[in-house]
């Protein structure tokens, strides 16, 4: 058992030595690919988020009950998101920012590019915009935020909501991840290589070895014929007709 594993270990490493430069050009070849998209044909996006927290206050006569309006409001967060993303606030976004530079074409797309987030059991919730503009992801995300302030109390009667922070400009992109791109070519390339290595050796039926005639296929090798280069057939030619005194004839 052992014998044959090492057998087959060693017959792998045999088909990737023979085919190593086809290995080594798709790796090659992949990785300058994927390089070429990364940094010449996908457009950088940049992130920014605002922090939103809506509050119900009670009154006094109901402050024992505040508990339970804490877990009613973190329950409402859900509520809060599609209320977001709905057309009632984004038409009004979308009608303001469809001049900026990276705006991406439509509100639909719009909606694409906005992502809202929050933590378990937490009133706070988090509004992030991603475009191919940094100034404009931060403006999109802040005039969704003042938007949805004024929208939800005509909605809900909800009357305290808090930006609790304001989004900032981010000038470092967030995709693509370059390096890791470049990672994933290399992984691709050289997996690709290998399996091209293999799909080859696999369909290769060129006879190489006397050995696989007399021993696989059990028959008689009467002799080897080997390969004369065509220069070398030339040359021998030429020596011979000197050494005979003939005139040379084109071969």
């Amino acid at each position: 058992m052992g014998s044959e594993q090492t057998i087959s270990m060693m017959q792998i490493l045999a088909i990737l030595r023979k085919h190593i430069k086809m290995i080594l050009g798709t790796t090659f070849v992949v990785t300058l690919a994927v390089g070429f998209v990364t940094f010449f044909v996908m457009a950088p996006k940049y992130e920014s988020t605002t922090q939103l927290l809506v509050n119900r206050k009670l009154s006094a006569d109901m402050q024992a009950a505040q508990l339970q309006q804490t877990q009613a409001d973190v329950q409402m967060i859900n509520t809060y998101k599609d209320i977001i993303t709905s057309p009632t606030v984004l038409k009004t976004v979308n009608r303001q920012v469809s001049n900026y530079p990276g705006y991406p074409g439509s509100m639909n797309a719009l909606k694409d590019d906005i992502k809202i987030s929050s933590q378990q059991n937490s009133q706070v919730f988090s509004v992030t915009v991603k475009t191919t503009d940094p100034y404009t992801s931060a403006s999109v995300a802040n005039l969704t935020a003042k938007v949805f302030k004024k929208k939800v109390g005509k909605i809900m009667s909800v009357n305290n909501v808090s930006i609790v922070s304001p989004a900032s400009i981010e000038k470092n992109p967030v995709s693509p991840r370059k390096t890791l791109n470049l990672l994933a070519g290399l992984v691709v390339g050289l997996l690709l290589g290998i399996g091209f290595a293999f799909i080859r050796e696999i369909t290769d039926t060129t006879v190489t070895s006397e050995d696989y005639l007399t021993d696989t296929l059990g028959l008689t090798a009467l002799g080897i014929v080997n390969e004369i280069d065509q220069d070398d057939v030339k040359k021998r030619i030429y020596n011979k007709q000197k050494l005979y005194g003939t005139s040379p004839r084109r071969v």
